[in-house]
């Protein structure tokens, strides 16, 4: 058997703090409005694929977190044949330009084995997709050998995985061409800009969410006339005002835009017909928590967002993160007080005061927070150079099937 080639590479999950609701063009997934996001880091939160190909294999195949998955998915296939493309087109310039007929293109008539696998839970609302597609296609462009723009043909499997072909702090321009050609990702700042930026992610529920995001943009954009409005109204302007406030580093005012368009967000989704309810009662309560806590202080230290499902994204300065990190165990009182509780960057303890406990006065939800994911802004995807972590072994299966 031929030894396969074989790369694998990382990615990042993003949180839009402007939210990305609806496409115009399903097939090319071109949104109906622009978007802003944060990555997070990936020592927290990523996903790993590794890519293989051989002439012996006899069929392209993909196992995701363990389990074998049809590998004719439209959106995957989608993503293979833009890379061929790219790679076809790729050869024939390099043909024409050393004059050498003999350039190799066998690789190109090779079948591919892809191995991908989360480090969180996947389809609980923390855009576990958006990792997934950005690291199939940073992933086979490595193997391929495509350079330049990547975020087109990620957007194709994804629409926000084009976010997370950047790190940092990346706007998706929504474009006007049919084509697609101009909605793309464009990193606003990155990683290094903004240091004393935390994330919390408060993980409510690591079930799947009981309507997919796909659907529920398909039933939102035919039926909630405040998506509309929010799309041609409310958005470009947000759009200006958050990047003017990351560039800045203005916290309130990107906490405030950070809330505003999360409300908004899931508003639309109970102005859709029939409503689609992401947030629970543990979600409800932590906004409850967040205002009382920004309003003992008269100022806002802390913001939260949620995509499309019950987990909170908190954001907060690095000086916030031990006392509000004690607020929310407070009041969500875990099963165990052991380190399971907390997982990512170590969080020093601090004392509550009874005022505080007092101001925020909620009733505490034992067990409503399963745990908390504490992170900061991180890089876009990477290719591991450790051959001994690839997840496919040299017979191009996965190293964990017997």
């Amino acid at each position: 058997m031929d030894k396969p080639n074989i790369v694998t590479c990382t990615a990042p999950v993003n949180i839009a703090v402007i939210k990305y609701w609806g496409k115009r063009d399903e097939e090319l997934i071109l949104p109906i409005n622009s978007s802003l996001s944060v990555t997070l880091h990936q020592e927290q939160l990523k996903t790993t694929t590794t890519v293989a190909t051989s002439r012996s294999f006899q069929e392209d195949r993909i196992w995701l977190n363990g389990k074998e998955e049809d590998i004719t998915h439209p959106r995957l296939q989608s993503c293979l044949r833009e890379i061929f493309l790219y790679s076809v087109r790729r050869l024939a310039r390099k043909r024409r330009g050393d004059g050498d007929p003999s350039v190799d293109s066998t690789g190109l008539s090779h079948k591919v084995h892809i191995c991908s696998v989360n480090n969180f839970p996947t389809a609980a609302g923390l855009a576990s997709s958006a990792a997934g597609f950005a690291c199939l296609v940073y992933t086979l462009a490595r193997v391929f050998g495509v350079e330049g723009e990547l975020s087109g043909i990620a957007r194709q499997g994804s629409g926000s995985a084009c976010r997370s072909m950047y790190g940092g702090f990346v706007q998706w321009i929504m474009g006007k061409k049919d084509d697609g050609k101009d909605s793309l990702a464009q990193q606003v700042e990155p990683e290094t800009h903004w240091p004393e930026l935390r994330i919390l992610v408060l993980v409510a529920s690591a079930e799947r969410k009981p309507v997919g995001s796909t659907s529920g943009m398909q039933t939102s954009v035919q039926t909630s006339s405040l998506l509309k409005h929010r799309a041609e109204s409310v958005v470009p302007g947000r759009m200006v005002e958050m990047i003017e406030a990351v560039q800045r580093k203005d916290f309130a005012a990107f906490a405030e835009l950070t809330m505003k368009d999360s409300n908004q967000f899931h508003a639309t989704c109970l102005d859709t017909y029939p409503p689609i309810f992401y947030l629970n009662s543990v979600s409800q309560q932590v906004i409850s928590l967040v205002h009382r806590y920004n309003r003992h202080y008269g100022e806002t230290r802390v913001a939260y967002t949620f995509d499309a499902g019950p987990n909170a994204v908190i954001f907060t300065l690095q000086q916030h993160v031990p006392e509000f990190v004690q607020v929310v165990q407070h009041f969500f009182p875990p099963e165990t007080n052991g380190g399971q509780f907390f997982k990512g960057l170590p969080v020093n303890h601090a004392a509550l005061s009874e005022e505080l406990k007092q101001a925020i006065g909620l009733e505490p939800m034992p067990k409503g927070i399963s745990y908390i994911i504490s992170t900061k802004a991180g890089p876009g995807p990477c290719v591991v150079e450790d051959p001994t972590l690839h997840l496919l072994g040299s017979t191009g299966l996965p190293k964990n099937t017997v």
